[in-house]
């Protein structure tokens, strides 16, 4: 039997069913702008996370990550209202009525997400009941403080008064004190109280002081596995806070602001400058969800709901169980390996394993080297290649973006190259969501050592992932390259599937050189030999290439188009898919999340088909496959098919044209349209059905991925071992001929 998420992808595409129903007639006469043909991206985003969601109750996954996917889930939701309905709001408040792509209005969207982001959450918390019981168990649980027994309960005050106590601020709410500012995503709570005997009701406010370093969310109870969570330490110790008086209530509550603001452009003297004003107006920004606790007085939760500014029918939230289950990780990283996913252990690429040269000469020898993400460790490919450029005293030059990093050994081997007298320039791109403030500190970091720092093209985000080395070999200069599909974050490079790629063509670095000189100077955008570049060739080359494959299929029936990506959101795109569905045109799409194409439409997308992939690792990588008639055409780059990454960024997607590095490319997708573990499949009213193996012990296309790394090195490794005893036998047959021996 099928395992489904039509339950919440009822709600997601609610419409579906009726809008099929009217879709046009007949075939020929059919309008590939009618917006029944489109999916909703917010909705179809959403869809995607109850398919994560549904990875926190399947029972073939470990205990303990199916605890991580629950807070995978809460922590998307918490950036879904930043971000997407943050935006709607806007829209609706800027009196925006234009509808989307699938017909929707701000309004409607807005309605249909609030509908579907509850039914999540009342799936998420009954899930989050059924794990607790099993976690149980194992003698891992989370419990009320009122519950232990009494020397239990004086341990955790002499915590609360040693650790905690001194942290906090109580603050009154009345005529004389204004209602306190609420950070974003911070937990709260509202106090009511009244001295002894008497009637009149006070009201404060206690920040719940959740900090990593020093007060976790979940405080464990001596040695155990027994955890007490910190807003009911302190629930069960405002005696302390408040000596004295009486309490009449206490509800905890949590905020979540608007995280798309405008910056004062007027203001700002530059980008740098801009972008620490925009944080700063963040912190200030609408607020946008109002999670409370069951049972909050309704005075009390009008009361809330009116001081920040939500309406209280549509923004307030009642959460029952835990909220803010984004701390769960703390019990998903609990270390009992019979409870977590077997440990992965990337193996080294075949040709970087065991060969202590210069990565450069591997790259000149061997030619274009592809490299898997998280199957191939990036510290011994990607830092390796930079390492080696910041020490290699024929490298003259290192130019590099940054989207997203956590610093490490990228930043050192730059500062080292800077030390070493290389000219280096560095690509920070400043708005990156979430990360303004770390690429700030970089930033800041480099141009300190030295490093010339540039902040890209004007109204456009550098999305790129490109590492580019001019070094001199022998009398010539040669340029190598990385280019790749995900952040150069040592961190998200072990949990996401990313693809990328060394080497040294002399089109491709040429063409480098051009995009480097645009990027950080102002030297008109050039025209490519190799690359596709958004926002000028990508978009149009990708429906060139479409329609391409329109006509070879017109001519030999061969049409095949196959691409794995994140989202596909682009209206132009999904029209010239959908356009090549109608000639008949094969179209296989991996997608993870967000999908405006709806395939399996009769006489319009009959040939297409759509999964997702949800596993262990984050799908990530971006690659896209032209059959050409049989000329096959492969490229690997940073972009989604998205508006914004077509139009409004600098992405960079690259051919793969070595015969090898296409055949890897091909059994990766193979294993992955055939994985019958992890995979989902798309129907034309965007519902999707897990797969179920026939084998219950079959592997996921991730798993399978997993082996054939170790494979490809267990066999070069053999193959090398096999020369070099070859070679030493022949030397020493030589030998003994030599002497007369033989």
């Amino acid at each position: 039997m099928s395992m489904s998420t039509s339950h919440i992808d009822d709600l997601v595409e609610s419409e579906a069913d009726t809008l099929i129903a009217t879709l046009p007639a007949p075939v020929e006469d059919i309008d590939l702008n009618d917006p029944s043909l489109y999916l909703n991206r917010e909705l179809t985003w959403l869809g995607f996370n109850s398919r994560v969601l549904h990875e926190a109750q399947d029972p073939r996954n470990p205990l303990l990550e199916r605890v991580k996917f629950l807070a995978i889930v809460s922590n998307n939701l918490d950036e879904f209202y930043m971000k997407r309905i943050g935006g709607l709001k806007q829209q609706i408040a800027a009196s925006v009525h234009t509808q989307s792509l699938d017909g929707r209005t701000p309004g409607q969207q807005l309605k249909e997400c609030q509908s579907v982001v509850r039914t999540l959450q009342t799936e998420q918390r009954r899930i989050y009941i059924a794990l607790m019981d099993e976690l149980s168990d194992h003698d891992i649980q989370i419990v009320l403080c009122a519950d232990l027994p009494v020397a239990d309960r004086e341990r955790l005050r002499e915590h609360f008064r040693a650790n905690i106590f001194p942290m906090l601020t109580p603050l009154a709410m009345d005529p004389a004190h204004p209602f306190p500012f609420i950070s974003n995503l911070t937990l709260n709570l509202l106090v009511t109280l009244r001295y002894p005997g008497g009637n009149e009701i006070y009201m404060a406010r206690v920040k719940v002081p959740v900090n990593k370093d020093v007060s976790r969310r979940l405080i464990s109870i001596g040695d155990t596995q027994t955890y007490v969570t910190l807003e009911d330490l302190m629930v069960n110790n405002l005696d302390m806070l408040f000596p004295g008086m009486e309490f009449v209530s206490c509800a905890l509550f949590r905020v979540t602001r608007n995280a798309i603001v405008e910056p004062d452009v007027e203001a700002a003297t530059d980008l740098l400058e801009m972008i620490e004003s925009e944080l700063r107006e963040r912190h200030f920004a609408p607020i946008v969800r109002l999670e409370i606790q069951p049972g909050m007085e309704p005075i009390h939760r009008g009361m809330l709901a009116a001081e920040l500014g939500l309406n209280e029918e549509q923004d307030v939230i009642e959460v029952e169980g835990m909220m803010a289950m984004c701390d769960l990780f703390e019990i998903a990283s609990i270390d009992i390996p019979e409870l977590r996913d077997k440990p992965h252990r990337p193996v080294d690429h075949p040709l970087l394993a065991n060969d202590r040269r210069n990565i450069f000469h591997i790259i000149r020898e061997n030619g274009p080297i592809l490299l898997q993400h998280p199957y191939q460790p990036f510290s011994t490919s990607v830092e390796r290649f930079l390492r080696t450029a910041a020490e290699d005293p024929k490298v003259l030059a290192i130019k590099m973006t940054l989207y997203r990093t956590s610093g490490g050994a990228i930043l050192d081997s730059l500062i080292e190259a800077a030390h070493n007298g290389k000219q280096v320039a560095v690509l920070v791109e400043l708005k990156a969501r979430f990360d303004e403030a770390a690429n700030i500190g970089w930033a800041r970091r480099l141009e300190g050592e030295g490093i010339h720092v540039n902040y890209g093209v004007m109204g456009l985000k550098t999305h790129s992932k490109l590492i580019f080395v001019v070094r001199r070999d022998y009398a010539q200069l040669r340029r190598y390259y990385h280019i790749g599909t995900g952040n150069y974050h040592p961190g998200t490079a072990k949990l996401y599937t990313d693809l990328g790629m060394l080497g040294c063509d002399e089109d491709i670095g040429q063409d480098l050189t051009e995009l480097f000189n645009y990027l950080t100077g102002y030297s008109p955008p050039p025209s490519y030999r190799k690359l596709l570049v958004a926002p000028y060739n990508l978009k149009r080359a990708i429906i060139d290439k479409i329609n391409r494959e329109i006509e070879h299929h017109a001519h030999d029936g061969s049409g095949l188009i196959q691409m794995k990506m994140n989202a596909l959101e682009d209206a132009e795109i999904t029209r010239a898919l959908y356009k090549a569905g109608r000639a008949g045109v094969q179209i296989d799409l991996i997608i993870r999340d967000t999908c405006r194409l709806r395939p399996g439409l009769p006489g319009i997308s009959e040939n297409a088909h759509v999964i997702s992939i949800v596993g262990r690792f984050l799908e990530h990588a971006r690659v896209m496959y032209f059959h050409n008639g049989g000329e096959d055409e492969y490229f690997i780059g940073s972009a989604d098919m998205m508006g914004r990454n077509l139009d409004s960024r600098v992405e960079v997607h690259a051919p793969v044209e070595d015969l090898e590095l296409r055949q890897e490319l091909r059994l990766m997708l193979d294993v992955q349209f055939a994985d019958t573990r992890t995979a989902w499949d798309m129907d034309s009213n965007g519902h999707y059905t897990q797969r179920v193996p026939e084998d219950e012990h079959a592997r996921s296309s991730q798993e399978t991925l997993i082996s054939l790394a170790e494979k490809r090195l267990a066999a070069a490794v053999n193959h090398k071992e096999k020369k070099i005893r070859s070679r030493l036998l022949s030397h020493f047959q030589w030998r003994l001929h030599n002497k007369g021996l033989q």
